[in-house]
């Protein structure tokens, strides 16, 4: 067996509470300012952040809310999102986070598979969220600003404020459901403990030496592990500024860091794209940026190179996923390496196997990248099967990406095993396109795969066999998923085939589509 053992020494990782670890700096940092709502320029300190958490805990605890509660929570970022988050936290309970983007039917879908008896949201969404929540059976709907009829406003939950974390157990307790279509399959809820996202935050201070007086630009969701752990968390368990707007937009962007002097962008690569190409960029002082930091998905070299240059700070990358909290590798600060995904954090293992003959790689070979550490998850919600599938009894992860690890200890990601297209760093199961777009009644059998986007990364393509004299177009299949899914999962291409290439035991062979497309 060949082990990869991290290069830093093992950080302790202090027992406590996520809330808890995210606030250690607020009495001694409390008139600085912790969050800036980018288009407003509206200020919360550190006293005014912990205040509110404590008061909306307090508040929430007096309705109930508590241990065995689950409260979904779907919001852009906004200071709002880090004061529901851990005011939830604070009180026992559990947050499953939403991403705005989706339909009725997949929210409605994630209400009731994480049993949320709580939904909290802003009013642009209270539509879609409403009959989410009439499906799921949700009762209890709050709004963060004025409340339309049927809802309760945000500001009226507040309370007595709660002076400490409701008992928990940090390595046991789930804190936070975000859901991951793991390898293949429909959305699961990944159960994240206390422990696993303060452990995470531990782990990210080796590589991301963040000081307190930096200011960082929050545009990647709250909602998405990479948001709510690297930006939202890890910037406030740091003592610094973040910058928070509700969707990307460049000019915003530039804007914004000329104005407040942002020391780091935390990105993913089509961002990181439009830094290195647009050429507005020349247009703003960027002089304060002295990291791009990428993740979520594979960013080229040449591409970290370019950006590099051009905003004249380094360029540096991460690995990880859901069920790593999300981190398990990262470029350490001042290093240069393009095209590595980095080396182990602290308190990290990997291992590589050779997916066909499950042994360990041999030095210098590519194979399944399995990681272990404090940051894996606890498993995932009521699934002990993809549970097995994904986590091994002796505690290593088994990612579905394929890598290599040079002698330095830098890992590559080089292919993914598992089936998973990723958009823009989202996850998209081609089985959760499969099942809808069989549905259509013209069509008799279909499959899905990623087609490489130079902006995207990945864009779902559909390969579809008719029914016998059916008639149906690529634009009519396209309007099928279009109508049900959120945005990014939505077909760029559809093919019309005869017969979808399938192995002797029906398993669709992906690998022939992808090479012929």
């Amino acid at each position: 067996m060949t082990i990869y053992e991290s290069e830093y020494p093992d950080a302790q990782i202090p027992d406590v509470s996520v809330t808890d670890f995210i606030l250690r700096h607020s009495k001694r940092l409390a008139d600085k300012v912790a969050i800036i709502d980018g288009p407003t320029g509206r200020t919360v300190t550190y006293a005014q952040l912990e205040g509110r958490i404590r008061a909306l805990a307090g508040g929430l605890q007096a309705r109930g809310v508590g241990p065995g509660t689950t409260i979904a929570l779907m919001s852009p970022n906004l200071p709002e999102f880090a004061i529901v988050f851990h005011a939830v936290a604070l009180a026992g309970a559990t947050v499953t986070t939403l991403n705005p983007t989706y339909g009725a039917e997949e929210l409605a879908f994630q209400l009731k598979d994480a049993g949320a008896s709580w939904i909290v949201t802003i009013g642009m969404f209270a539509e879609v969220a409403a009959k989410a929540a009439d499906e799921a059976g949700v009762d209890h709907r709050v709004i963060i600003g004025d409340a339309p009829e049927g809802w309760e406003g945000l500001a009226g939950l507040f309370g007595a404020p709660l002076a400490e974390q409701v008992s928990v157990d940090p390595a046991e307790d789930v804190v936070v459901l975000p859901y991951s279509s793991g390898t293949t399959s429909f959305p699961k809820g990944v159960m994240l403990t206390h422990r696993n996202l303060v452990a995470n935050l531990v782990q990210t201070e080796a590589p991301i030496k963040m000081l307190e007086d930096e200011v960082i630009f929050a545009v990647l969701p709250f909602f998405h592990i990479y948001g709510m752990t690297v930006l939202m968390n890890f910037t406030l368990s740091s003592g610094a500024t973040m910058v928070t707007v509700p969707r990307f937009d460049m000019v915003q962007m530039l804007e914004l860091t000329q104005e407040h002097g942002i020391t780091r962008l935390f990105l993913v690569p089509p961002i990181v794209l439009g830094l290195a190409k647009h050429p507005i960029v020349d247009n703003y002082d960027l002089s304060s940026v002295k990291q791009i930091f990428s993740g979520a998905a594979p960013l080229g070299g040449e591409l970290a190179e370019e950006a590099a240059n051009r905003v004249g700070c380094t360029v540096a990358q991460g690995y990880g996923m859901t069920e790593l909290s999300p981190v398990s590798h990262a470029i350490p600060e001042g290093v240069v390496r393009p095209g590595s995904s980095g080396t182990l954090l602290p308190n990290t293992r990997a291992r590589l196997i050779d997916p066909e003959t499950g042994k360990d790689a041999a030095a210098g070979e590519e194979g399944e990248l399995w990681v272990a550490g404090p940051q894996v998850m606890k498993g995932y919600l009521n699934n002990a099967e993809a549970t097995a599938n994904t986590l091994d009894a002796d505690g290593w992860l088994h990612t579905g990406d394929i890598a290599r690890i040079d002698p330095d200890g830098h890992t590559y990601i080089v292919d993914r095993l598992k089936e998973l297209i990723k958009v823009k760093g989202f996850q998209v199961p081609p089985a959760e396109l499969e099942a809808l777009i069989i549905q259509h009644p013209a069509v008799a059998d279909v499959a899905v795969i990623g087609i490489p986007d130079d902006e995207a990364g990945e864009l779902p393509k559909a390969f579809v066999v008719k029914k016998p004299g059916a008639e149906v177009s690529a634009d009519a299949i396209k309007a099928h998923v279009a109508e049900h899914l959120a945005r990014y999962k939505h077909l760029h291409e559809v093919e019309f085939m005869e017969q979808i290439p399938k192995s002797a035991s029906g398993k669709i062979l992906r690998r022939l589509l992808r090479d012929g497309s």
